[in-house]
């Protein structure tokens, strides 16, 4: 569908070309103009959306248009602050509050009195930061660590989050009365695929600054390319568009770029094409829900050969009147441990490997050698992923799917420092 650039409201326009946003969806235009709107209304403002739709400028938004845009702007990214530093970063620490802390520090509450602070990845504060949240948000007071003295400051609050608050609430990892205060107005973000043709657009945007930046030629998109472009369901969003339009202006500087060639640089089976126009699903975020059931199904499929193979050793007992000096430990305990979730799917054996060394015992002595527990699994994972990024935790965070807060709490657990 063609947009009518004269539809859009001329401030929307304005706001879009101040922080560089490009595109002209309805969805995108309304998330916008709703931003314009609110920004003179001191609420505060949560922003949802998947990851990588560019969540991040619309705090910019409300903070630029409304009364606070002399005063100062902090954002916060909350999932790369380490548990037991948070609440210092928040509010501030006084001397000698913990170890380490030599002298008596400001918070971002504190810094950021009179304008505008944004909580990114909101959802993944600890429960008793988000008590002392809840607390400036009702008063404006806050404690600094190791004080006693109450302090006040005047503050909006912007947060953003691309989980499901609701889901988030209902299983207590986040406080609901928390969750309405911060939800006073709700601003959604539309995904990539629900673009259209700002796909196209934004994919041009990215090759001419990469060509420019880098004195390359630029790259031009055929037609199947650009069916391709507005047809795939990118997970990542805009992140992941900008991650391949950049590798592509690269590699093929100066070239026509066919569906062919842009295919080579989707990570292998995530092809999975969605019209991007018609596409009316709610947004939702990464979850680990395909994994989850491939695992159960495989274990299903493990404890049924199990039973089987068990069937035939009582019927071959019975009819050859042979009874084992030692009976083999109940085979179901190892499948029941495997329910757990486990972050890698390669780590366990197929079924067919499993019921194979369930029914050949004298291939590895029958039950004295234990399978690797899930902590092993994961310790061991963690420790491979650390030495591929050269001990980089940021990487080894992204490379993992989870935040650097819940990498270095692993780490710890596991003694990987």
């Amino acid at each position: 569908m063609e947009i009518n650039l004269t539809d859009i409201p001329p401030q929307v326009q304005q706001a879009k070309q101040r922080l560089g946003i490009v595109g002209n969806a309805p969805s995108l235009t309304a998330a916008v103009q709703r931003a314009i709107q609110v920004a003179p209304i001191d609420l505060s403002v949560l922003i949802t959306g998947e990851s990588g739709t560019g969540k991040e400028f619309f705090p910019q938004i409300i903070h630029q248009y409304s009364a606070r845009k002399h005063s100062r702007y902090i954002a916060v990214n909350c999932g790369a602050i380490p548990e037991g530093t948070i609440d210092s970063e928040l509010f501030g620490h006084e001397k000698g509050a913990f170890t380490g802390a030599v002298s008596s520090r400001k918070g971002y509450f504190e810094e950021a009195d009179g304008g505008t602070i944004f909580l990114d990845e909101v959802a993944e504060l600890p429960l008793t930061t988000q008590a002392r949240l809840l607390r400036v948000l009702e008063s404006g007071e806050f404690l600094k660590v190791g004080s006693s003295i109450v302090q006040r400051t005047n503050i909006r609050v912007v947060a953003a989050t691309n989980v499901d608050m609701v889901k988030a609430v209902e299983q207590g990892r986040f406080r609901e009365d928390l969750y309405y205060r911060l939800s006073t107005v709700q601003i959604s973000i539309p995904p990539l695929r629900e673009r259209g043709n700002d796909i196209v657009l934004l994919a041009r945007k990215f090759a001419a600054d990469f060509a420019e930046r880098y004195r390359m030629p630029a790259l031009t998109l055929d037609d199947s390319a650009r069916r391709l472009l507005t047809t795939y369901r990118w997970p990542g969003n805009v992140r992941q568009l900008k991650n391949v339009v950049e590798q592509l202006a690269l590699f093929e500087a100066g070239n026509e770029v066919s569906s062919d060639t842009i295919e080579a640089y989707i990570p292998a089976g995530a092809t999975v094409m969605s019209p991007a126009l018609t596409s009316t699903a709610r947004p939702s975020v990464h979850s680990y829900d395909n994994e989850r059931e491939a695992l159960f199904n495989m274990i299903f499929r493990l404890q049924r050969e199990i039973d089987e193979l068990r069937t035939r050793l009582d019927d071959l007992r019975h009819s050859s009147g042979y009874t084992p000096a030692a009976e083999i430990d109940d085979p179901s305990t190892t499948v029941q441990s495997l329910v757990k979730y486990t972050p890698t799917l390669s780590t366990l054996p197929s079924s067919s490997d499993s019921a194979q060394a369930v029914a050949s015992p004298s291939s590895n002595r029958g039950v004295d050698t234990e399978p690797p527990s899930l902590e092993d699994t994961e310790r061991e994972t963690i420790r491979r992923s650390l030495e591929r990024n050269m001990g980089r935790r940021k990487l080894t965070a992204r490379e993992l799917q989870i935040s650097e807060r819940t990498l270095y709490r692993k780490i710890k657990e596991y003694g990987l420092e």
